[in-house]
């Protein structure tokens, strides 16, 4: 459903308990944020919006932003900002969850979506 009111929420504490690989918290007529939660090892996987923009903001653990095949750290307060048509990619590098919120303009995800893993995510895109 699409949000019709304004609302503020707790995002880094939603983000923070969050265990799901992908859940969609709010979507909007034009942007929409969801959370993300990668275990350690595990990566987002190599991707490209050609019609989105992606924020991403890190709440929890370390990781790796590869952005058009260069790679650089991320952790906990870092925000990357990837423009449409930007070939992407984010991996947890530690040992715990890496935990983070992320708004695309426009909305790329249902509201509603919840996808527990990896592995649910890309069923569901297929």
């Amino acid at each position: 459903m699409l949000a019709t009111t304004a609302e503020t929420i707790d995002i880094v504490d939603l983000a923070k308990e969050n265990d799901a690989f992908r859940r969609e918290v709010i979507t909007g007529k034009h942007t929409q944020v969801v959370l993300m939660t990668l275990q350690p090892g595990e990566e987002i996987g190599e991707e490209v919006h050609e019609e989105h923009d992606q924020t991403l903001v890190f709440v929890e653990g370390e990781g790796e932003a590869i952005l058009e095949g260069q790679a650089g750290p991320v952790t906990a307060g870092d925000l990357t900002f990837v423009p449409a048509g930007t070939r992407h990619n984010f991996r947890n590098t530690g040992s715990g969850p890496l935990r983070l919120y992320t708004i695309y303009g426009p909305p790329d995800h249902e509201p509603g979506t919840v996808h527990q893993t990896k592995a649910d995510a890309e069923a569901a895109e297929h």
